[in-house]
Formats: structure tokens, sequence, C-alpha cells
């Protein structure tokens, strides 16, 4: 009697924690929304509900041998609001001026249209938290399965084909080692304008072109079965975060240059910088909490 009593004092402990934080998240944005949009939120697509085959992000073993990564049907019940262009010099340098962010390692840009770079997940975390308190509205970084969602036919699988032999583990490194070269080949580090490598399916400009995009998700690191299962029990390590681009890379979250050593495996992005997603007010989300929290407390 007293453990149902107690069971039932917690869940409405619960039910009210969970109430509160709701209502704050709302007033924060009814609040920011009164006042008024005191910067111009950006440019979004809003991408169609559905599904697709992705081919999971991290390190996979089987018997200690790395091999290709599951491939997976994802899908998504509500529209993908992303952002149409990355962030620009332009736009990121509001958030230095403001005081919400670092200066980045950008370089002398010339032109202040193009993507900013030089980022690290912290910079590009510290500006969602700012458009978000300047627009009313919830920014964040896309995790990788929704920036594959988005790249649509510009995302790129990484899978190398080539299953796991024990007696001879050479194969793959020696195809990985091909793949690697022939990346190193196409490296262009030089911004281009807005719109240089065209849009997607989606409407969506410049994926996959010579700056590579930080995710919210984290490096994984998980087991196969013989059967091909993966073992539900997973290495996660959130201080490397999954990068999209030309191709996949794990990159140390407070790295700001991809060639000076931050890249956990594989050929290095050319640059790093950003894209947003903008969640929808109407739909209460965890991610949406977070973000009202850390515009909160700065």
């Amino acid at each position: 009697m007293l453990c149902g009593h107690k069971s039932s004092v917690l869940h409405s402990a619960s039910a009210i924690a969970v109430a509160l934080f709701s209502f704050g998240l709302i007033g924060w944005m009814a609040r920011q929304g009164a006042a008024g949009p005191k910067v111009a939120a950006p440019e979004t697509m809003a991408i169609a509900p559905g599904s697709m085959g992705y081919r999971a992000s991290g390190e996979y073993l089987r018997n200690g041998i790395p091999v290709d990564a599951p491939l997976i049907d994802i899908g998504f019940t509500d529209p993908l609001h992303v952002m149409k262009y990355q962030v620009s010099v332009a736009d990121y340098a509001r958030c230095v001026d403001a005081g919400a962010c670092e200066p980045g390692d950008t370089g002398q840009a010339t032109d202040n249209r193009v993507a900013v770079t030089g980022m690290s997940f912290e910079d590009a975390q510290s500006y969602a938290s700012w458009l978000s308190k300047k627009t009313g509205q919830v920014w964040r970084l896309p995790s990788d399965e929704e920036w594959a969602y988005a790249a649509g036919s510009r995302f790129y699988d990484d899978a190398l084909g080539i299953g796991s032999d024990g007696n001879d583990p050479s194969k793959r490194w020696i195809a990985e080692y091909r793949r690697n070269t022939e990346r190193g080949v196409e490296a262009d580090p030089e911004p281009k304008p807005p719109g240089f490598y065209g849009e997607n399916e989606h409407g969506i400009s410049d994926l996959s072109g010579n700056v590579w995009e930080w995710t919210s998700s984290c490096h994984v690191r998980a087991r196969i079965t013989e059967t091909g299962a993966v073992e539900k029990e997973k290495t996660e390590n959130c201080g490397v975060r999954v990068v999209e681009g030309r191709h996949r890379a794990y990159m140390i979250s407070f790295v700001r240059d991809a060639k000076g050593g931050g890249c956990s495996v594989g050929t290095p992005p050319d640059s790093l910088g950003f894209r947003l997603v903008r969640d929808d007010p109407r739909r209460f989300s965890f991610a949406a909490l977070k973000t009202w929290w850390r515009a909160g407390t700065q």
C-alpha cells in the first residue's frame, strides 16, 4: 500500500516537472515571438515525411575485425525543416558581434556570403542557441539520420562492400587506402559562392560540396554477430561527432581545422561548417527543450 502510494506520488511529481518544462518552453517562445524577431529567420526547405535506406554511422566489428555498417530503414513522420544554405560568414559574424559566439578560424574571407568555415561543434551549438533566442524559434544541428534524409541523392554511402575476412584483413585495409588516396586528390578547401554546387532534389544548396557539416550524432562503436545482427551494447563517444560532406568523417568536437589532426579516422574534410534544422513549434521535443534550456542559461 505504502509502495503504491510512493509510486503514485513519484508519477505525479514527474508529470508536474514535465508540465513545468513544457510551459517554460512555450512561455519562452511566446516571449521571443511577442518581442518580434530581432534577426530574420534563415530560408528553409520543408522535406515531406518519408523513409530511406540509411548506412548507419560509426565503427562496426565482427570478431574484432571492421566490417561495413548495417544498412537500415529510417522514417520521418513529420516534415523536416532544413536551412537551404549553410551558415555564412555574415550570419556568424552577427553572433560574434553580439558576444554570443567565439570568432572562428575563418581566415580572410573576401565574400561574406560564402559558408563560414573553421567551425567546431561547440561553435555551431553556440550559434544555434543565439539564433533561437533572436528568432523565437528552435534551431539545432541535425542528427546524422536527418542530414542523410535531407541530402537525399547526395548522401554518400561509405560502405566498401567487402565482408570480414579473418584470414586476410588486409583486403579491407587496401580498399580503404585506395579510397582515401582518391579522396585526397579531390581536396579543394577554398569556400565557394552560395549555390556553386547546385541544389539537390529537395532544393537544398551545396550539400556534399567542399564544406563538411557538423551533426549532433556521436561516434558509435558496436559489434555485429555472425548472423548480421547488431549487439545491443554499444560504446558511444560524444567527444567525437559525425560530420557529413563528400564523405562521412568523425571529428573531435572542439576541433576547427580538420587538417590539424582532429579527424579521428579516414581522410580529413577540406573545411568545417554547418547548417541547422528548425523544430516545428507545435511539436514538443527533447531537442527543443535542450535548446530552450541553453538559451535561458546564457
